[in-house]
Parts: structure tokens; C-alpha cells; sequence
């Protein structure tokens, strides 16, 4: 079986970095592979395509195996809330915080007295939070917080000191399904939320806020008026990422979703190996990159070095 499906490129950011990844259209979407010595090919933002416009794997397998695009592996995953496995393939299982948004009131009345003072207290200190228009003024506010500090969470934040053209750039996308909400003190944007509609679910892409202005609890704020957004454009769902990172369950980042009302979603996320690297892989584990091979506790002293170091450097 022959195929006469061009090869082309797509403009992929991985840390904050430009990268130009072999990639192909095959039924209207775009399937990229990443990785040198594991090449996994994957379907491009797939968790922002539409339901409707998601490929059967069971056709797609075919055409993509016939295309020229050379990978090992490929990776898809069924959209939550759907997280019954409905295919044979290997698959392991991956996990989205969420909360129901069908409710504002049901939310806030369930979250801790702690998570709501804060809201609150937001409100007190005189953040002003709003949606907002993408327009100049919003991608000079978003500059200004990206280059706040060049060190975020005891890593190097690779958006500071991006010009003003790739700010734009970057946070462009989908605008036609995008929602950006502010955290205004006074005419100073000190945080931000873009999320996008994928079908009945609201994919927060990008929360942001000063650490200048951390007392003033801006992240809660946003959080708030996210929730009502979304109730009052009947969405069912707010996902925030993962709620889960690898074997991590207690990381500061999930302990502040957990207190916001979010929950562990989890669902499939399929390999189909492609060649005989895949499936070697796959028996050995890694197709899930090292991350989820080295132990926590080794992980865990690597993250507090890196970030003892980092701030050594930042001080001086």
C-alpha cells in the first residue's frame, strides 16, 4: 500500500522553544512525531480538536502506517469523561483535573472556607477580575508578567524576555474559541487565564499571576470568575491540566487544585507500536520517557539541586 500524502513541518513548542517536527495531514488532521531515538507520532494539539473532527483509529491506523511519515509509536487518548477503554490496543492510563462547571454555586459552596476567604480577600485587596479583549494592550500586560523573573518554581521560565511579536504569537491560537480573563490593581494586569471550548469542555491552557502580587491572591480570583464564565456559557466541565504528575501526588500544584474543587479525571491513553523499536518500548516502559523510569525520591532531589543552584545564580 502506497501513499502519496506530502511531508511537511509543524511549528512545535516544547519549554518555550520553537521546534520544527516532521508532520502530515491524514483525514483533515495533523499527525507530527516527536523524539529522536523513540519516535512517537501523535495527533497535533489533540486535546483542542473538536470531538467530531477526532479520526477513527481503527481507519487512521492504515494511512498513517502507509504515509512517509516515520515514527515507532502512536500515542492517542480517549476524551474524558469517556474513560471506558473501547480499544485492544496497549494503552496506559493518564489522568486531567477537572471540575463540573455546570454550577457556580454548587462549586464554590463545597470548596474549603480557606479556598473562598481567599477569593474574597482577593476582592478586599482591590483585584479587579475580568474578561478581557485580545488586543495590544493585553499582550503588553502578558509581556509584563512573563518577564517578571527569569526563574518560576526553581526553574529557568521560559517565556521571559520574549519580544512583544512572539508574546502575540504565541497566545494567538484559537482565538475564535478562546476566552482570556484578567487580574487587573488598578490598570495593571498582575494575572491571567486563557482557556479554550473544545466541545462542552473549557481547556485551561495558560493561569499566570505576579509573584510581586502573590498576597493579593490573584489565582483565586481568576479561578472564580472562571467558573462563572464557564456557567454562564453552559460548559460542563474546566480541566487544568493534569491533576497528577507521574508518581507525584503531592506537589504544591496538585495540593492547590485539590483545594479549588478540582478532581482526578482518568482516562486511556493508547500506544500502538508501529515498528519493532516500538514494540520493544513498550515492554520496557519506555514509551512514558524517563521521568516516569527514575525513581521520585531521585527525581524529587534533582528538582530541589537544580533549584538551590538556579537561585544562586538568579542572586547574584
Amino acid at each position: 500500500m502506497s501513499s502519496s500524502l506530502p511531508l511537511g513541518t509543524t511549528e512545535y513548542r516544547i519549554k518555550g522553544i520553537n521546534h520544527y517536527l516532521p508532520s502530515i495531514s491524514i483525514d483533515g488532521c495533523t499527525v507530527m512525531v516527536t523524539g529522536s531515538a523513540l519516535k512517537i507520532a501523535r495527533i497535533f494539539d489533540e486535546e483542542l480538536v473538536v470531538r467530531s473532527s477526532l479520526p477513527n483509529p481503527d481507519s487512521f491506523l492504515p494511512k498513517l502506517r502507509a504515509s512517509p511519515l516515520k515514527a515507532d509509536i502512536f500515542a492517542f487518548s480517549q476524551r474524558p469523561p469517556d474513560n471506558t477503554p473501547h480499544y485492544t490496543y496497549p494503552h496506559e492510563w493518564d489522568n486531567w483535573a477537572m471540575v463540573p462547571t455546570t454550577s457556580f454555586q454548587t462549586w464554590w459552596d463545597a470548596l474549603p472556607q480557606e479556598s473562598r476567604k481567599n477569593a474574597r480577600f482577593a476582592e478586599k485587596k482591590g483585584v479587579v477580575v475580568k474578561c478581557v479583549p485580545f488586543d495590544d494592550t493585553l499582550i503588553q500586560g502578558i509581556k509584563g508578567i512573563y518577564d517578571e523573573s527569569p526563574i518560576r518554581q526553581g526553574r529557568p521560565f521560559w517565556h521571559y524576555g520574549k519580544s512583544l511579536e512572539d508574546v502575540k504569537k504565541e497566545n494567538c491560537t484559537y482565538l475564535d474559541r478562546s476566552v482570556f480573563v484578567g487580574a487587573f490593581v488598578g490598570e495593571q494586569l498582575i494575572g491571567f487565564i486563557k482557556f479554550i471550548q473544545v466541545d462542552e469542555i473549557a481547556t485551561l491552557i495558560q493561569i499566570l499571576a505576579m509573584a510581586e502580587h502573590r498576597d493579593k491572591k490573584p489565582m483565586n480570583a481568576l479561578l472564580k470568575h472562571t467558573m462563572e464564565i464557564c456557567e454562564q456559557r453552559g460548559l460542563g466541565t474546566l480541566t487544568y491540566g493534569n491533576y497528577t504528575y507521574g508518581n507525584d501526588n503531592d506537589s504544591s500544584l496538585t495540593e492547590f487544585k485539590r483545594r479549588n474543587g478540582y478532581t482526578e479525571v482518568r482516562f486511556p491513553r493508547y500506544y500502538v507500536p508501529l515498528t519493532l523499536k516500538g514494540h520493544l518500548a513498550l515492554k520496557t516502559g519506555l514509551h512514558l520517557g524517563w521521568k516516569n523510569i527514575v525513581p521520585l525520591p531521585l527525581r524529587t532531589y534533582y528538582v530541589k539541586t537544580r533549584a538551590k543552584i538556579l537561585a544562586r545564580k538568579t542572586a547574584k
